[in-house]
């Protein structure tokens, strides 16, 4: 059984004892968060698709930790203009194990 949920304004394929990093969300360490942006479950054979959700079911994952992904460095360069711009960023996330699907 897998589902594919919504968080971030992305969209992630996850299944029970899954851990994937997602945009950082407003939660602590060590605690359960429930995501209800389910858009689609697939058990077995049987496939449901929301429009958009679907109503009832949810994810729970628990929350890993916080933390900051590697630089990424961004270089503007203009030829024969002696136009050189260079910045860094770095994104936050977190890290999430899940736990259970519930279905609607």
């Amino acid at each position: 059984m897998y589902a594919v949920i919504r968080t971030g304004g992305k969209q992630y394929k996850v299944q029970p004892g899954d851990i994937l990093r997602v945009e950082k969300l407003e939660a602590e360490a060590g605690k359960t968060i429930k995501i209800s942006d389910v858009l689609m479950l697939v058990d077995g054979d049987q496939v449901t698709v929301g429009d958009p959700y679907i109503k009832g079911s949810a994810v729970s994952a628990r929350v890993n930790r916080h933390g900051r992904d590697r630089k990424i460095n961004i270089v503007k360069f203009l030829r024969r203009k002696h136009h050189r711009k260079q910045m860094g960023h770095r994104q936050d996330y977190t890290e999430l194990s899940i736990l259970d699907i519930k279905t609607g």
